[in-house]
């Protein structure tokens, strides 16, 4: 019997030594209990589908789409792709070796049931490329040319893998004892992440989750074994942490002093700096009055002490945002009471996939099938980045501003509050309480893993207020209401405005990036670089996190390729400095928050950790992906001031600066 036409076959006997699904598994056919492959035109040279058909149910965020494939179909498209792997399984080779832009855009298009622009295709085939191990083009710098990278979390493992790849001679500091940054720090109970495990990996290694949001102690184990599996992990010193970097403008090298594991302090000299310090390091505290002087615990989500006794304790919350969500769920059942003080109204979705487990089937999927898992996790970058990104636009003629601000943003409201009084039937005066006036996706949207059954347990108690003061052991709402507490935790979030803090960041002239920004005004050219700090990178940095989910990781992916694009540009041209032009700079923030005024997250009425105290927008970024991966995608040098290195002398490029002469004399600074 050819191998190439049976079905319903052991795959233990048929994949030998591969891994093989559980005992109660074995036996079943691969398409009965797999989840559909990825479909194209044609699988295995067999025509399949000539155009999608509407019928079954996708979900992202609670927002219902109906569409998808019918189920016949999807069954015949399952047993011809089961015929396909069991061929490429037993030797034949695969029908296709690469696509091409438009197959890869078809393939999408009916894998989605809607149309994928063809605009897309050039990024999502350049995700392929790097799930492929794809290294991209040499960077050649002149000998003892180093990289300072501050800090070894999600971004600069990122980073110190990519360097280390095209052997560029980079040092790496990290103040904690590992890598995994917030995911190491951050511990409280429930802590975990909102964004589908899928999307929050590199696209160099793959997660493995177990579930699909997973928790922190698999996201921090992802970032420690991705971390040794590049090598990098035993490069980073730790336990050191960089307290000041200084532009020296006479060596044009930057001067960083760090304090030593020992408490002990050295300097250490590098062409560049690479700060990778992140948004979620410094925590926030509330201005609240007699907070420090609580006669109890008082603890920060950001600052868990393991060691904090909750089991019958009367508790206060402090917050109702997304550390909230998590720990309050986390320990209701183990506290004796529980107050939560909501400062503002939150929208939530639905959380179906809450510590729901990747099944084996799905598993076999990702080890077995080539390119399975890159092509899910293209589908997932549509569905919680490009399909949302859309409706978050103003509509101008959009009749109902005050709670939307379109028709879709305004079936989105009607949606989740049918979800919210349904979570709390029976209760209108909880209903009242939680629901905002403000639009769907105004703030960040939060996912409910037990919010709301949570806050219907009779010994939990909603206060819709701030909190106003402490005395003693009693805490007092704005509405002077006074509430006891044994123990206080502290859930405000981060100081996500002040970017690089802690860091003091000293450029040209002496100045500081806090004096640069008028302290929380923060402002990048493509969220990486600042006027005024030449040499200096920053990943993570202002207007570039993504206010709609999306793939973060991907975001910082994109920014570590723009940095080794200048660097390229750098060793090939010979030079020795490359700074933002002031013009450049300005121009595009002015460009970032004219978008932005378009956008929800401008809408009047809400508070949000989005805006800086004078309301401008300095976290998220108004870019749909593919169009922020077209800025960042090669740098262009007519951006910056440059100046090379002709033998002894230096020349500058772009308009002249003052204490340096132009091509064809030596260096001379004038007399300060």
């Amino acid at each position: 019997m050819d191998i190439c036409n049976r079905r319903n076959l052991n795959h233990g006997s048929l994949f030998g030594p591969r891994p093989v699904p559980p005992p109660h598994r074995r036996g079943t056919p691969f398409g009965q209990y797999s989840n559909p492959i990825t479909p194209s035109v044609s699988v295995h040279g067999k025509r399949i589908l000539a155009h999608p058909t509407v019928s079954s149910r996708k979900e992202c965020l609670g927002r219902q789409r109906f569409r998808g494939l019918a189920a016949e179909l999807q069954t015949e498209i399952r047993n011809a792709a089961l015929d396909a792997i069991i061929c490429w399984h037993s030797g034949a080779p695969v029908t296709k070796q690469d696509l091409s832009e438009e197959e890869l855009i078809r393939m999408l298009t009916v894998s989605e049931a809607e149309p994928i622009p063809p605009e897309y295709a050039d990024m999502m085939l350049h995700k392929l490329r790097r799930y492929a191990g794809a290294i991209p083009d040499p960077v050649s710098l002149p000998k003892g040319f180093r990289v300072l990278i501050i800090r070894a979390g999600m971004s600069g493992v990122a980073a110190a893998i990519r360097l280390r790849q095209l052997g560029i001679s980079y040092i790496q500091v990290e103040k904690q004892d590992s890598t995994g940054g917030v995911w190491h720090a951050h511990h409280y109970p429930g802590c975990g992440v909102d964004t589908p495990g899928h999307l929050y990996s590199y696209t160099l290694a793959s997660g493995n989750w177990s579930t699909f949001f997973p928790l922190q102690k698999e996201i921090d184990d992802y970032f420690n074994r991705v971390a040794r599996d590049f090598g990098i992990e035993s490069s980073i010193r730790y336990g050191t942490e960089c307290l000041v970097t200084r532009y020296d403008e006479e060596s044009l090298t930057w001067h960083s002093r760090l304090r030593l594991p020992n408490g002990t302090e050295e300097t250490l000299v590098t062409n560049v700096v690479l700060s990778a310090v992140g948004g979620f390091t410094t925590p926030k505290w509330p201005n609240l009055s007699g907070l420090r002087n609580f006669d109890g615990p008082v603890v920060h989500t950001s600052e868990w002490d393991p060691e904090v006794a909750l089991d019958g304790k009367r508790v206060a919350v402090i917050g109702n945002g997304a550390s909230a969500m998590q720990v309050v769920p986390a320990i209701a059942d183990r506290v004796g009471a529980l107050t939560i003080f909501q400062r503002s109204r939150q929208w939530v979705a639905p959380f179906p996939k809450f510590q729901k487990p990747v099944l084996e089937p799905m598993q076999f999927l990702f080890r077995e099938v080539p390119h399975y898992e890159w092509l899910y996790r293209l589908r997932l970058s549509w569905i919680y980045d490009s399909e949302v990104h859309e409706a978050l636009h103003k509509d101008p003629a959009w009749p109902h501003p005050d709670r939307s601000v379109n028709a879709v943003n305004d079936r989105d409201r009607e949606t989740y509050t049918q979800y919210i009084e349904g979570q709390l039937a029976g209760r209108p005066d909880l209903i009242a309480k939680v629901i905002p006036s403000y639009p769907p996706f105004g703030k960040r949207m939060l996912l409910d893993n037990g919010w709301y059954r949570t806050l219907l347990k009779p010994h939990v108690t909603l206060v819709d207020g701030a909190a106003a003061r402490v005395e003693g052991r009693s805490i007092h709402a704005i509405d002077d209401e006074t509430h006891e507490a044994e123990l206080i935790i502290v859930a405000s979030g981060y100081d996500t405005t002040r970017y690089l803090l802690p860091v003091e960041v000293i450029g040209r002239n002496g100045r500081t990036v806090r004096d640069v920004w008028d302290d929380d005004d923060c402002q990048a050219y493509l969220g990486t670089v600042v006027a005024g700090f030449p040499n200096f990178f920053m990943l993570y940095g202002p207007n570039t996190a993504l206010g709609h989910r999306g793939s973060f990781i991907f975001t910082i992916e994109s920014q570590i390729d723009y940095v080794l694009s200048v660097l390229r540009q750098m060793g090939e041209k010979r030079l020795v400095e490359v700074e933002c032009r002031q013009d450049i700079y300005q121009h595009y923030n002015r460009k970032i928050q004219q978008m932005h005024q378009q956008m929800i997250w401008s809408h009047e009425g809400m508070s949000t950790f989005f805006r800086n105290d004078r309301g401008r927008i300095v976290t998220n970024s108004p870019w749909r992906l593919v169009d922020y991966w077209k800025l960042l995608k090669e740098a262009d040098l007519d951006d910056y001031r440059t100046m090379p290195q002709v033998d002894s002398r230096l020349e500058t490029s772009g308009v002249p600066r003052e204490g340096v002469q132009r091509p064809g004399s030596r260096l001379r600074r004038r007399p300060s």
